[in-house]
């Protein structure tokens, strides 16, 4: 926590990473392709994209482990080696982040199962607290500084994450929500709920990322700001909106574009700011001009 907190307290914006996921299909993951396993099979590669961001300016990067739970890494059959692929990237991040010119932490990126918990769908509760708890023991013996629950649209599933989380480790969690149907999340979610809601939970930083474009996501943190003005929030946005270019998603959005937003975003009250889908190191560099982050 102490280094979660020195970098809070300085009171500068504090410049996140940016898209895991875009950059690895970059490299070269083939789509259907379990990005996690990339951290044993292709760690240079994944090592390469975190090296990247930092020299972008990223003060906070995400380890590989997006779909990282045991739910999750079934549709690939490889739910018996999540304590592996999670240690695994959280060493590849960790490498990285202890060998940067600047005082850079590694937040353990832990995504929605993907699976609709009970009474909607079939997941219970006591599942999915178990997938995040391996999830979270890799992640912690790999040596993250802390847990980064992002992309949720359902409160309870955000509750199973930290429950699991808990039953492991006492590091600081963050937690960001995706509110992309009209300020809404999937689940009909507000940014003012889900602030009332999850900070009588044991989180430390709140906040909004991926979603419908930087416009909504500059919304919802208003929003959130509005419910709770003593958050340190997060706004983590998508490099413009995603479009169909033949076969594949293409987002619009240029460093100039992400740079606008983060001055933006900042204004409205976000402290931790940073890119999602779309994103490369160049947004976070023109990001971090932008918010004068020195590194």
């Amino acid at each position: 926590m102490d280094k979660l907190n020195n970098l809070l307290q300085a009171g500068s914006p504090i410049l996140l990473d940016g898209a895991m996921g875009t950059m690895l299909m970059d490299a070269g993951l083939k789509s259907g392709d379990c990005p996690e396993e990339w951290n044993v099979l292709q760690p240079e590669a994944v090592r390469q994209i975190h090296r990247e961001y930092i020299q972008a300016g990223s003060q906070i990067i995400l380890t590989n482990t997006f779909g990282g739970t045991s739910v999750r890494m079934e549709t690939h059959g490889l739910q018996d080696r999540v304590i592996e692929l999670n240690k695994k990237a959280a060493e590849n991040a960790r490498a990285e982040a202890d060998a940067a010119p600047h005082h850079v932490l590694v937040a353990g990126s832990m995504g929605p199962t993907g699976q609709l918990m009970e009474p909607l769908g079939t997941l219970s509760i006591r599942d999915a607290e178990k997938s995040f708890a391996d999830q979270a023991a890799g992640l912690a013996e790999g040596g993250v500084d802390l847990f980064w629950i992002e992309t949720m649209s359902d409160l309870s599933e955000v509750n199973a994450a930290v429950v699991g989380i808990r039953s492991v480790s006492k590091l600081p969690i963050a937690a960001t929500m995706s509110f992309d149907s009209h300020g809404r999340t999937m689940m009909g979610v507000s940014p003012e709920q889900a602030v009332n809601d999850l900070q009588e939970l044991d989180i430390q930083l709140l906040g909004a990322n991926c979603g419908t474009g930087s416009d909504e996501l500059i919304e919802a943190v208003k929003e959130m700001r509005s419910a709770n003005p003593n958050l340190p929030l997060i706004a983590k946005a998508n490099a413009g909106i995603p479009q169909m270019v033949g076969t594949e998603v293409v987002y619009d959005g240029s460093p100039e574009l992400m740079a606008a937003y983060a001055k933006e975003v900042l204004k409205e009250g976000a402290l931790l700011i940073g890119g999602c889908c779309g994103s490369s190191p160049a947004h976070i560099r023109a990001m971090a001009e932008a918010l004068e982050v020195h590194s």
